[in-house]
Parts: C-alpha cells; sequence; structure tokens
C-alpha cells in the first residue's frame, strides 16, 4: 500500500513537470525570438514524453485499482470512499493530460500557419509547396488562413485594450499634473503678495527710523540748550554783588 501512495506522489510530481514545461511551451510559441531554435525543439519533445509517461503510469494505477476493487479492499486497509478518490484522482489527471495535447495540437496548427505566412511575405521558395497539389491542400490552407487571421485579429485587440488602458493612466496622470500646477502658481501668487507687503514694510520701517532720528537729534540739540541757558542765569547776580 505504501509502495502504491509513492507511486501517486510520483504522478503528481510529474504532472506538476509536465505543466511547468508546457507554460514555457506556450511562452516559446508566443514568442519564438525569446529562445534559440534547440530550446523550443526540446521543450516541445520533453513535454510530449512527459504526456506520454503520465498517460502510461495511470493506466498502470487505473489497473491497480480494478484489480483491488474485485478482490477484498479491505485487506489493504482501503474502503469505497479510498477507491473513489483514487478514481477521481486518476480521471482527472487523464483530463488535464488530454487538454494539454489538444492545446498542442490546435497551437501547432496554428504556429504552421503564422509560419506559412511568414515565407510568404519572405518570398521564400518553400512557400510554392503550399500552392502545389490544390485539391490536397487548399482546404487546409483555407483552414489555416482563418486561424491565424482569428490569431491576429485577438492580438490586435488585447494591444487595442493595452493602449485604452494606457491612456486613461495618462489621463489621470496628466489632472494630477494639471492640479499640482494651479496650486504651485496660487502659492507662487501668494509668495509674491508676500514679498511686495514685507518690502513695503521695510521702506515704511526704513523712514519711521529716520523720522525718529532726526526727531531724537531735535530733542538732543534742545535738551542742550535749555541746558546752557539754566548755567547762565545762575551766574549773573554773584557778580553783581562783588562789585557793590
Amino acid at each position: 500500500l505504501l509502495i502504491k501512495l509513492v507511486f501517486f506522489l510520483i504522478v503528481v510530481k510529474a504532472v506538476n513537470t509536465a505543466q511547468g514545461l508546457f507554460q514555457r511551451w506556450t511562452e516559446l510559441l508566443q514568442d519564438p525570438s525569446i529562445a534559440t531554435r534547440e530550446e523550443i525543439d526540446w521543450t516541445t519533445n520533453e513535454l510530449r514524453n512527459n504526456l506520454r509517461s503520465i498517460e502510461w503510469d495511470l493506466e498502470d494505477l487505473d489497473e491497480t485499482i480494478n484489480i483491488l476493487s474485485g478482490a477484498n479492499p479491505r485487506k489493504f486497509n482501503l474502503d469505497a470512499t479510498e477507491l473513489g478518490i483514487r478514481k477521481s484522482f486518476i480521471t482527472s489527471t487523464r483530463q488535464v493530460v488530454r487538454e494539454m495535447k489538444d492545446q498542442m495540437s490546435n497551437s501547432s496548427m496554428q504556429a504552421l500557419a503564422e509560419r506559412k505566412n511568414r515565407q510568404a511575405l519572405l518570398g521564400e521558395s518553400s512557400s510554392q509547396s503550399w500552392s502545389s497539389g490544390p485539391d490536397k491542400y487548399s482546404r487546409l490552407d483555407r483552414e489555416l488562413q482563418l486561424a491565424n487571421s482569428h490569431f491576429i485579429e485577438e492580438q490586435q485587440a488585447q494591444q487595442q485594450l493595452i493602449v485604452e488602458q494606457q491612456d486613461e493612466q495618462l489621463e489621470l496622470v496628466s489632472g494630477s499634473i494639471g492640479v499640482l500646477k494651479n496650486m504651485s502658481q496660487r502659492i507662487g501668487g501668494e509668495l509674491e503678495e508676500q514679498a511686495v507687503m514685507l518690502d513695503d514694510f521695510s521702506h515704511e520701517l526704513d523712514s519711521t527710523h529716520s523720522r525718529l532720528d532726526n526727531v531724537m537729534k531735535k530733542l538732543a540739540k534742545v535738551s542742550h540748550m535749555t541746558s546752557g541757558r539754566c548755567r547762565g542765569a545762575g551766574s549773573g547776580p554773584g557778580k553783581g554783588e562783588a562789585h557793590v
């Protein structure tokens, strides 16, 4: 029983590996320029081999489950619920493998159409092989052209959506910049007004200081004159008494 459980875990690990290869294969198919021809071929072959190996493992597991179901499952500490879980795992895993294989088949046709289109645009001699034998290949040619057209339309729609989203973001950024610009202009105007007020206040302060300085000079002069008169008046009578 432990060996069978480990076998299930091995299948789970193989499925995870296949899904990683499938994701990479999809990326390479959409943009072959990001990798070399060798990597594309290796990824494709490795993915196919993994899917084939998983299918064989699932067949072995299915046979084992059928044998246990026909025998005495309780002898192996398995009840109906446990057997149902294992059968469900096999079914769902087969579905995942089938979907990846179908996608590879459809995408391969699409890639073939794109390759044919590039060859026609580049004027390569290999494109002539498509035109030969119209009775045999005309239907396939039309299907490939239709698939290629649909792919191009989908790509254009996605690009248009990206452009629209970028335009919306630019509008939001432009609006924010406009608000900041208006705020900076208002703050700049207020600073200019305050600078003018400070300049006027400085001139007024200078004028007040000058007037105050003149007043202080006049007060000092008056005080000096008053002090001189008082000293003159006090010394006059003393001299008169001395002559008498």
